[in-house]
This record gives C-alpha cells, sequence and structure tokens, in this order.
C-alpha cells in the first residue's frame, strides 16, 4: 500500500509562528490535493513540553542557533515552539483534518529531540508510527511538509532504512535553510540514501 507522510505542518512553522519555514503556507494547497489520492494518510506533529532542552530560552546565556552537546548529541537551540496545548503546536487549520488517518507526536521528551516521525534523535524511543504502518501492509511511503532539512529528511533517512521505499515530493516540502544551501544537501542526502524524488503533478494528475 502507499501511503502519505504529512510531516509538521503546524502554525509555529508556518508564517508568523515561532519557527516559521519562509513560504511554508505555499505547500499546502499542494498538500491537500495530494491526500485525497492516498487511501492511507498520517501526519507527524511537533509535541514539545515547554521546559524542552532544545530551546535556547532554557539554557542559560545561549542563543538561537548555537549548536551543543545535549546529552552526548549535537543539538541545534530553537525558539520555543511547538508546546503541548498551545495554538502554535496544532496542525494547520487549512490542512483537511477528514484527510488524515492518524496523528503520530514526536519531541515530547525534553531531554531529547525528535526531528524524525519514526525515532528520537538518540533512536531510543519510537513513536509508534513504523509498526503502524507496518500492520497495515504499507511498503511505499511519499513523504511531504516541513522542513526539508530537518524532521522531513530525518524522518526520510529512517523510513528507506526500516525498508519503506521511499519518495519525497518535492514541490510539497520547505527547507529552514539556517545555511542557504541547507535544502540541496538535504535533498542530494537523501538521494544518496535511496530516496526517490518527484514532484506532485506524476501523482495528481
Amino acid at each position: 500500500m502507499k501511503t502519505l507522510i504529512v510531516v509538521d505542518i503546524q502554525n509555529d512553522f508556518l508564517p508568523g509562528g515561532a519557527l516559521a519555514v519562509k513560504h511554508g503556507n505555499e505547500i499546502i494547497p499542494v498538500v491537500n490535493k495530494l491526500m485525497s489520492s492516498f487511501d492511507l494518510v498520517v501526519a507527524t506533529q511537533d509535541w514539545h513540553p515547554a521546559d524542552h532542552e532544545s530551546f535556547a530560552s532554557n539554557h542559560q546565556d545561549r542563543k538561537v542557533g548555537e549548536v551543543i552537546d545535549l546529552h552526548g548529541l549535537a543539538q541545534v537551540l530553537w525558539p520555543d515552539h511547538c508546546i503541548q496545548n498551545t495554538e502554535g503546536a496544532e496542525l494547520s487549520s487549512e490542512i483537511d483534518p477528514q484527510l488524515i488517518h492518524r496523528i503520530f507526536r514526536k519531541g515530547t521528551d525534553p531531554r531529547v529531540d525528535s526531528y524524525s516521525g519514526f525515532f528520537d534523535n538518540g533512536k531510543k524511543n519510537e513513536t509508534g508510527l513504523a509498526a503502524y504502518l507496518k500492520d497495515k501492509q504499507v511498503n511505499e511511503l511519499f513523504i511531504v511538509g516541513l522542513a526539508t532539512d530537518y524532521c522531513v529528511k530525518f524522518t526520510a533517512l529512517d523510513a528507506v532504512s526500516l525498508g519503506f521505499e521511499t519518495t519525497i515530493i518535492l514541490d510539497a516540502v520547505k527547507a529552514v535553510n539556517l545555511n542557504s544551501e541547507d535544502q540541496e544537501l538535504a535533498i542530494q542526502t537523501m538521494k544518496q540514501a535511496g530516496i526517490k524524488t518527484i514532484s506532485s503533478n506524476e501523482i495528481t494528475d
């Protein structure tokens, strides 16, 4: 079965949000059109406690964008975002909720970030997404959402490592681009791992 994974299209990652991805809102019409083309659609949702250690505000004299060692893992420090039970953490109201079969939350452990929809960054805890997909006998995944260079990339890399045939839909993703080349580097990394790239019209037309 082919399945669409919608990664983190949440208010805090959209224009006006705490960690806005530039032009992130522009992918929403494409994503809505794609969702109606799949029998199974799942979404991921960043769901951080307020004391999450990936937030710069929780480290004295540290700034957003700095990289620290967090319990043995390299961690970019982010602005406070997608805090549990806040409007910023909610999926965009422009995404059709009727077409999403299940939402998997990540980033709930304050000690470790979770870019991937499958595991935390230390690969110690699972979200349940892999087991759910295998139970549904899914073998092919298509991934869209935010952001190409972080949560989309790591979700895709974990997907292919778990044995799923994995494809990124390029006009349905946007990058943070802390550095201007980050999106292109992310796409190259994914391709080298065996992940395919297509445009949405190859599915919807």
